[in-house]
């Protein structure tokens, strides 16, 4: 995975714990990663995590003043691959129906790599019919759905939901960067 440009995004869910271990672990690996949070992800994960671990602060505004042109565009031109985990069903919706509601949307819409998303809700959610369409339309878009995994949920009961271990995740991403190589 050396050298690679990874765009890391990072929706709402208590998951997002999970996705630093990602982060870490791409960067010892010798990828360059940039990070994107979500509003909804700043109430389970801070700026300075991720700062740390990949030597320089997330983008959480779409109008980031480090991006003459905008992040969606800067960081979309430079990415090798996108990775959305953990990915809300807010996310999912927004991606799949193609609404740039957000900077993390607007910028799967104008990615060019391939994009990985890693599904984490309650089972409820999940069962969804609309969460499934939406996954369903994602696929068909050719993004790559890992997961998501059977076990105990945040919502303290065990069901299908959990967000994919990081592990995992990384295989995904080493396999499909070794491909485009």
């Amino acid at each position: 995975m050396s050298s690679a440009r990874v765009v890391v995004g990072i929706a709402g869910g208590i998951a997002a714990f999970k996705t630093a271990a990602v982060v870490s672990r791409l960067v010892q690996s010798g990828c360059e990663v940039d990070v994107v949070l979500t509003r909804g992800a700043l109430q389970f994960i801070g700026p300075a995590t991720f700062a740390a671990l990949c030597g320089r602060a997330p983008v959480i505004d779409l109008f980031d003043a480090r991006f003459p042109l905008g992040p969606h565009i800067e960081l979309a031109d430079r990415a090798d691959l996108m990775l959305v985990a953990p990915a809300t069903a807010r996310v999912l919706a927004s991606c799949a129906l193609g609404l740039a509601d957000d900077l993390l949307a607007t910028l799967y819409l104008n990615c060019h790599c391939p994009v990985v998303m890693a599904p984490a809700m309650s089972s409820p959610m999940w069962e969804k019919a609309a969460v499934r369409r939406n996954v369903e339309q994602l696929r068909a878009d050719g993004v790559r759905i890992i997961g998501p995994a059977s076990g105990w949920l945040s919502c303290r009961k065990t069901g299908e939901g959990r967000m994919v271990e990081p592990d995992e995740i990384l295989a995904t991403i080493n396999s499909i960067l070794q491909v485009n190589a």
